[in-house]
């Protein structure tokens, strides 16, 4: 018999085949439920809100602790209805400070539900910034692309959002406007410089106007400095540190939103390295406290995704309470 004999089946052709057929029809339908288990779990991911908490010791010796409720990339749609109750028991954190790094937007009609939303966290002292999902309306998109090299093109096509309504509310409840600019704010005893940057992923920061020591003129007093953005840009991180700011919050990676186990993020849709897409982490990334030029920087998850792609893999949506505390070698606080 020639050695490729072996390869003629046993029965008829037309039996192979659809022997082949089967086994073809039932790998295609295995491989779809497993894409339909896999996309019912990163959907149901994407709705369990979970609340963090981090300590972070950047107080003066002998501070009280400070509480900062850190809260990104909500990208609220008037119909999301758990995400609307998840937000409203925030209220009952009673933080000292609320800091929002942007992108709370993702519908023309969501201002309104944001602020019932927010509810009792309007009257805490707070400060915000804007992100790209602020000013104009989400779009179809290939999630794909978020994998692929930065090619610069952004979402500037779309509707704009009511972005000059959302500020004007959240400056008529007090909380500060940190669009390119630096303030004071005085909040449980201390008095706080903050300083903040227009998105840098659509390059509307103005570093020049926030540039400087953090502690010069209207931070000469003061016990802590903060640094503030939408998007972690490496140019943003570098400069606060240089000048001196104690720390930076941000938000925009989603915290890779798709991540795998064991591997984290695959990508933070910035110049930042996936390994810091989330979490606590100084910067530069090799720096110790009390290093020149570093700080402590806080990089939220966020609790939303594009309404397109309400899709989360091992990296829930998340809010962060920030503890602040003393740093080490001082005398506790009573």
């Amino acid at each position: 018999m020639p050695p490729t004999d072996f390869l003629r089946p046993s029965a008829p052709h037309l039996g192979g085949g659809r022997r082949l057929g089967g086994v073809v029809a039932r790998t295609a339908l295995a491989g779809a439920a497993a894409g339909a288990a896999a996309t019912s779990y990163a959907a149901w991911e994407a709705r369990r809100y979970t609340l963090r908490e981090v300590e972070v010791p950047i107080l003066p010796p002998g501070a009280r602790p400070l509480r900062v409720l850190h809260l990104s990339d909500i990208h609220l749609v008037p119909t999301q209805r758990r995400k609307i109750a998840w937000l409203r028991g925030l209220g009952e954190l009673r933080p000292d400070l609320v800091i929002d790094t942007g992108d709370n937007l993702a519908h023309p009609d969501a201002v309104p539900v944001l602020l019932d939303a927010l509810g009792p966290l309007l009257d805490v002292p707070g400060a915000h910034v804007l992100g790209s999902n602020d000013y104009y309306a989400p779009s179809l998109r290939n999630p794909l692309r978020y994998l692929l090299p930065d090619d610069g093109r952004r979402n500037t096509r779309t509707p704009e959002l009511p972005w000059r309504e959302l500020v004007a509310t959240f400056s008529a409840a007090g909380w500060r406007d940190l669009t390119n600019r630096r303030t004071t704010i005085d909040v449980g005893g201390l008095r706080l410089v903050l300083a903040g940057v227009d998105d840098p992923h659509l390059e509307h920061d103005d570093l020049d106007a926030v540039a400087g020591d953090a502690r010069a003129g209207l931070g000469a007093d003061a016990d802590l400095a903060l640094g503030v953005a939408h998007a972690p840009y490496l140019r943003v991180l570098d400069q606060f540190a240089r000048d001196g700011y104690d720390a930076v919050l941000a938000g925009h990676t989603h915290g890779g939103q798709v991540c795998l186990p064991g591997i984290g993020a695959l990508t933070t849709n910035c110049d930042l390295e996936p390994a810091r897409a989330k979490g606590l982490h100084r910067h530069p990334a090799d720096s110790a406290p009390g290093d020149p030029g570093s700080t402590w920087m806080h990089v939220s998850a966020g609790l939303g995704t594009a309404p397109s792609m309400r899709i989360r893999t091992f990296c829930r949506p998340e809010a962060t309470l920030l503890t602040l505390v003393p740093r080490p070698g001082g005398p506790a606080a009573d």
